[in-house]
């Protein structure tokens, strides 16, 4: 039985392919309530193989290490699901192959299980939002666009998901400089699919790329019904919208999003934590002094997930608040744990190993006043291995811009500052702190 966003299975209950419809259609618009449709699905049909696979993945996409343990129960029931069928469709055969190697920590083999299936179903729109997810959180924003372009180019025009695959596509666009198209096509998302959050989402990169700060609030809050109803994806747009603020100097603003709906429950989502730290950070290189009450919330929930994360993304932010925060003991314990992370054999200790360890150490040893140790400008140029936005790692493009100024390092600023021009226009925080320190 195949259901309207071209997911096939083996269990013909029409009930519960339909209940997984749901929740796809949730995950696609980055809704709550995604899981409760798997579940409404499972109570009807136990064997529902894509069900518990993509339950286990949206586990994988939490990044913790409890919800990975999950992922790992939901990988074997799916296994036992398939026997129990007696075999499998294509898609659950992929979705299961995808869940096994993203729970043994190489999401970048589990984005490619998933395309190679689309080059024989390009139709499947549930595998292609998860292989542009995972390779979102692991930089691998060429694989992204790759998959995104033949896609929208091969997928019917009737499939439930095209528009939100546009949306993904126009993400991607905007992540490899291609801005008025990316925009283009964002908007084209959005008359297809008008609550598609992603298409959304990239045009909002765009304005933000380009430092158009007017045009960027202006979007957001046109689209507010949109994104107030996502999931805790609505925080990130909250973000986005302190980050024009920011962009156009009012502070108070800034703060005002930031405690109202940034800065809610951060004991959850490690991006709902990042988007406050991020901001709080930034602030802080701007000469703004965000209180010592805002870093000190944000440094306890560091003390309590730092090391639960599975990314190293979100254990740099964790690092960033304890900074924050003059806790640099335990920031220095952060550091020594994500050096010890790259030990192992998976994508994030691969990440560890090439940047994370020695980014984190950098920024420690830049608060403690030890001078500039690390090769500025390499770093700079290895922080999309990190995952997530341009626009999300551009606090770490600040921060090494800022210790090779303070260190009276000209080359390692020009090295910093000419990664950072490719991917946006200068905007007035940095041009305010570069003016104030010549």
């Amino acid at each position: 039985m195949i259901d309207a966003f071209g997911s096939e299975h083996a269990v013909a209950q029409p009930a519960a392919t339909a209940a997984f419809a749901n929740a796809v259609h949730a995950l696609a618009r980055h809704r709550p309530h995604a899981c409760a449709h798997l579940e409404d699905a499972l109570q009807v049909a136990p064997t529902l193989t894509a069900a518990h696979a993509l339950a286990g993945m949206a586990g994988v996409l939490l990044a913790g290490r409890a919800s990975l343990d999950e992922a790992a129960t939901r990988l074997q029931r799916a296994r036992l699901s398939i026997e129990r069928n007696d075999g499998a469709t294509a898609f659950e055969r992929a979705l299961v192959n995808a869940l096994d190697n993203a729970v043994a920590g190489r999401l970048r083999a589990a984005a490619d299980v998933l395309d190679d299936f689309l080059y024989r179903e390009p139709n499947a729109f549930v595998a292609a939002k998860l292989s542009h997810a995972l390779r979102f959180m692991t930089g691998d924003v060429d694989g992204m666009v790759s998959l995104t372009a033949r896609l929208s180019s091969e997928c019917e025009r009737s499939n439930a998901g095209y528009g939100y695959l546009l949306g993904c596509h126009a993400f991607g666009l905007e992540e490899i400089g291609r801005l008025n198209e990316a925009e283009r096509v964002g908007r084209a998302a959005l008359e297809i699919a008008p609550d598609d959050a992603w298409g959304l989402h990239a045009v909002a990169h765009v304005f933000e790329t380009r430092n158009q700060v007017a045009e960027g609030s202006g979007w957001l809050e046109a689209h507010r019904g949109v994104w107030t109803r996502c999931n805790n994806l609505s925080r990130h747009f909250s973000w986005h919208l302190a980050l024009f603020a920011l962009g156009r100097g009012d502070h108070e603003s800034v703060l005002d999003i930031y405690d109202r709906e940034v800065a809610g429950d951060l004991d959850g989502d490690f991006r709902d934590f990042a988007n406050a730290a991020s901001m709080l950070w930034r602030l802080r290189q701007a000469g703004i002094d965000p209180g010592e009450t805002r870093w000190a919330a944000l440094s306890e929930v560091a003390e309590r997930h730092a090391r639960n994360t599975t990314l190293v993304f979100g254990q740099l932010h964790f690092l960033l608040a304890l900074i924050g925060a003059g806790r640099l003991d335990e920031a220095a314990d952060l550091a020594d744990f994500i050096h010890e992370s790259g030990r192992s054999t998976t994508d994030q200790a691969n990440v560890s190993r090439n940047v994370g360890a020695e980014l984190a150490s950098a920024l420690v040893q830049a608060e403690r006043g030890a001078g500039l140790q690390a090769p500025v400008g390499f770093l700079a140029r290895r922080l999309h291995r990190l995952g997530g936005s341009h626009a999300q790692r551009d606090v770490f493009l600040q921060a090494l811009a800022r210790m090779a100024q303070e260190a009276g390092d000209a080359v390692g600023l020009r090295q910093v500052l000419a990664v950072r021009r490719r991917h946006k226009a200068d905007d007035r925080p940095v041009t305010e702190w570069l003016a104030r320190s010549n």
